[in-house]
């Protein structure tokens, strides 16, 4: 769809510019000025005190660990760490905002430049970032839940931001899902956003303008706001490049705007003109000392760093002799990759422990639901008794049809693989005198199609397997059994 979407827009030869701003909430226990937990889930305005409500004479105190977290962020990104960065108050008034100011960084941010690298349809390509800085969430406004009122809830009041701006380098909406992807799976590696969009604790805003191609000049920038998904990311963008260009090619002019997604329609809506960096009438925050970052207390982050995702699928690929695919899949998500190296070292056949983690489970994961930040902390089944039920399957004691049942049964009860088969009688039957005896009742119970077969019908040896399947309930060795149809068969 996408691809479709570009090559449309191209024959309209406008080209899209598009930069992300991406506020991603920060995993510390507390929040940034305060000792108030940050911990989503929270009954409404459980998790507030004095300063993260604003209170007259209540004072800000820096959390320390979310300035290591914003550290390793630059170093990941390959963002320059600033040894002195500065903290601003950013003015406007909403009921989500307390004070009627935001705590950020604005001319002195805690990181600048880096890049993240992705791969698409049309090769790999660098998206280049402007900054990383620190800032403080704001609270939620509830609408439609108590009659016609809105309610506000404080809790996210001071959770600690870190927003990262890319620059304009992004030209549709495959390159911004891809962007958004890897810098999720990178902050997630870096364990410090669990990027679960859907609670919002990993946000995006799009700004998206569109140029006549060929031309240097940025055109009118339109945000989105209200995207809460990938994909109503792509949708979006997709749909405000069509209504720039639809809007210029009947002779109108576009607006600075700020608009929101509306995923029922699918289509965006005006919400206010887009502000500028003055009418927030940013100043240094008074009640915060500049943030001093040492080099010692970089490089002791530096050398913490763990094993980032693109050296991680590499090393997939040459230690485990995975195919790309295999590597991209299992190293998208930092738990899902351990989970894999954890079977793995249980059981050292890592193509089959591939193909059973990104098929039956991340299948079972995604039908049921489970929360996708919670991966391996909400499934059932400990790596090594996968890599138990995989030996299984290895050593003949169970075949790969049987083995689906078994890993159901260990998803429900969590009980090992060995268990589970001989409770239910699942054993292989390897004996060839058990499956000579159940494939010569079958070709007597059809001599009609045996006949069929051996005048040149070549299709019917898989209606004979599954019925000799169907007879030992699926048990029978399929090697075995193969080898010996087709002996009888010819003769």
């Amino acid at each position: 769809m996408a691809q479709a979407f570009a090559a449309g827009l191209k024959s309209m030869d406008y080209e899209a510019v598009i930069g992300l701003e991406v506020h991603a909430e920060l995993l510390t226990n507390s929040k940034v000025f305060c000792g108030c937990s940050a911990k989503f889930g929270a009954q409404p305005n459980e998790n507030t005190c004095p300063v993260c409500l604003g209170m007259p004479g209540a004072l800000p105190v820096l959390n320390r660990r979310a300035v290591e977290f914003a550290i390793r962020a630059g170093l990941a990104s390959r963002s320059t760490v600033a040894a002195c960065s500065r903290w601003a108050r950013k003015n406007y008034f909403y009921p989500d905002l307390p004070k009627g100011y935001q705590i950020s960084q604005y001319e002195l941010p805690i990181c600048t430049g880096g890049a993240i690298d992705i791969d698409t349809s049309a090769g790999s390509k660098t998206i280049r970032l402007t900054r990383i800085h620190m800032e403080e969430d704001t609270g939620k406004n509830i609408h439609d839940a108590h009659g016609d009122s809105s309610l506000v809830d404080f809790n996210r009041c001071g959770v600690p931001l870190l927003e990262i701006v890319s620059e304009p380098d992004i030209r549709s909406s495959e390159e911004a899902g891809a962007y958004l992807r890897k810098l999720r799976t990178l902050l997630q590696y870096l364990e410090i956003c669990d990027g679960n969009m859907e609670e919002g604790s990993f946000r995006c805003d799009a700004n998206v303008s569109i140029r006549p191609r060929g031309t240097t000049p940025l055109g009118t920038k339109v945000e989105i706001k209200n995207m809460n998904s990938f994909r109503n990311v792509e949708r979006a963008i997709d749909h405000e490049i069509s209504r720039q260009a639809a809007v210029l090619r009947d002779g109108g002019s576009l607006v600075q705007e700020t608009r929101l997604w509306d995923p029922d329609r699918e289509a965006t809506r005006s919400m206010r003109s887009k502000e500028f960096a003055h009418d927030y009438r940013y100043f240094p925050e008074p009640d915060l000392l500049p943030l001093v970052v040492s080099n010692e207390w970089i490089e002791t982050v530096r050398n913490a760093l763990p094993e980032l995702p693109d050296a991680r699928r590499q090393r997939f690929v040459a230690s485990y002799g995975l195919p790309e695919y295999d590597a991209e899949v299992l190293t998208a998500r930092k738990d899902v990759a351990d989970y894999f190296e954890a079977a793995v070292r249980a059981h050292a056949n890592a193509k089959a422990v591939s193909n059973w983690v990104m098929g039956e489970m991340l299948r079972l994961i995604k039908e049921r639901h489970l929360d996708a930040a919670l991966i391996i902390r909400a499934w059932p089944v400990l790596p090594e008794r996968l890599a138990e039920m995989v030996a299984l399957v290895d050593g003949g004691s169970i075949s790969g049809k049987i083995a689906k049942t078994v890993f159901e049964a260990m998803v429900k009860t969590g009980k090992a693989a060995p268990d589970i088969v001989a409770a239910q009688g699942l054993t292989q039957i390897s004996d060839a005198g058990e499956i000579d005896a159940a494939i010569d009742a079958v070709l007597a119970a059809n001599p009609d199609k045996v006949a069929e077969y051996r005048s040149g019908k070549d299709k019917l040896f898989g209606f004979f397997v599954g019925q000799v399947m169907k007879a030992t309930q699926g048990k029978a060795n399929p090697q075995k059994l193969n080898e010996i149809l087709k002996k009888k068969l010819q003769a």
